[in-house]
């Protein structure tokens, strides 16, 4: 019996759905957009804050003038959820970007049979990868309206968030799939 020159598929989706997923947390971690504060009491109506996790943006919607690196005059850093996905959003990158290093030397791309067990291992990395960013989007949206803003004003979900949280499950839907690399890992012994 001949072995196959074909990549499984299991690996092919994971090496597909862990970058992609691994650009959605580099860019919902970088963008100061986790959540949007509007219709603020005593402020131009047009005004919008955005606030992420590293920064504070105002725009005004009818100029489009924004302005970054606004004060934290209520003390938003500060809140627990914020300080979490402050610390667990780069470790999710680090790892994602180890676990695709490991997937890249356990998937055939030079050599003739896959390292299904090096595959294997790479997906529960980058699964794990996935669920630290999914743990502080989580957490942030259930405290989003608990966070500190200003009286009165309306708070919504922003785009950031949703890109953490799109990045977060491809990365683990990704590390699952490379996880059944397993599977041939078994059948080989």
């Amino acid at each position: 019996h001949l072995p196959s020159m074909r990549t499984p598929t299991e690996m092919i989706v994971g090496l597909v759905l862990c970058p992609c997923g691994l650009l959605l947390t580099l860019t919902g971690t970088l963008a100061p957009s986790w959540r949007q504060v509007s219709l603020i009491p005593d402020q131009p109506i047009d005004l919008i804050l955005e606030q992420g996790i590293w920064d504070i943006c105002r725009e005004r919607q009818s100029s489009h003038d924004r302005l970054c690196g606004q004060a934290d005059e209520l003390g938003y850093f500060e809140q627990v959820p914020v300080r979490v996905a402050q610390g667990l959003m780069p470790t999710s990158l680090v790892v994602t970007l180890l676990g695709l290093v490991v997937a890249a030397l356990g998937v055939r791309c030079w050599q003739k049979e896959p390292r299904y067990l090096l595959a294997g291992l790479a997906g529960l990395v980058l699964l794990l990868s996935g669920l630290l960013s999914l743990v502080p989007a989580s957490w942030y949206t259930h405290e989003l309206w608990a966070l500190p803003a200003p009286a009165g004003s309306t708070l919504v979900v922003s785009y950031s968030l949703v890109l953490s949280y799109l990045g977060s499950c491809l990365e683990i839907l990704g590390g699952l799939a490379l996880s059944l690399s397993f599977h041939h890992c078994c059948k080989e012994h």
